[in-house]
């Protein structure tokens, strides 16, 4: 095994929206969270997109169903699913991808394309491990981080 494998999360990444949909309940009825039917809708939206999703574009997916969705409702239920750490914000494009590992909060890096605009996750504790000891030493309280790294993926160059 390699250092970096080793310093790795252990979780599940869920390569399908129904089983991350799952994992979410799961960890909502551990945490004693109320995952309302308009959430979890969300929530599937965010999980089948298979990239990030804008939060209009999240309510034009409801207003197919819903006709009368109107965007705080979208921004209520994403802000939930955000507070809970069943999703993330990337906040350089304002838009929604799934958590690989729903049942922990954490602070994790991501890898953007700005050809087709795919995002990875860096499941490596290590980073924020970095930032952290980095803030201490300058005697920074951080409150968030949020680190974004945009190129271009494999498939695109």
């Amino acid at each position: 095994m390699t250092t970096q494998a080793a310093h790795r999360h252990d979780h599940e990444h869920h390569d399908d929206a129904r089983s991350f949909v799952a994992a979410v309940e799961h960890a909502s009825n551990e945490r004693g969270l109320r995952l309302t039917p308009l959430r979890r809708e969300v929530l599937e939206l965010v999980a089948s997109a298979g990239k990030p999703v804008k939060a209009y574009d999240l309510l034009d997916r409801l207003r197919e169903k819903h006709g009368n969705a109107a965007p705080p409702t979208v921004y209520r239920a994403l802000d939930f699913l955000l507070e809970n750490s069943f999703i993330h914000k990337l906040e350089s494009i304002n838009a929604y991808v799934s958590c690989h590992h729903p049942a922990e909060s954490h602070q994790v890096p991501f890898l953007i394309c700005d050809k087709c605009h795919c995002a990875q996750e860096v499941c490596d504790e290590r980073v924020a491990e970095l930032i952290e000891a980095q803030a201490k030493a300058f005697g920074f309280r951080p409150q968030a981080q949020t680190l974004e790294v945009h190129g271009i993926c494999k498939n695109c160059h």
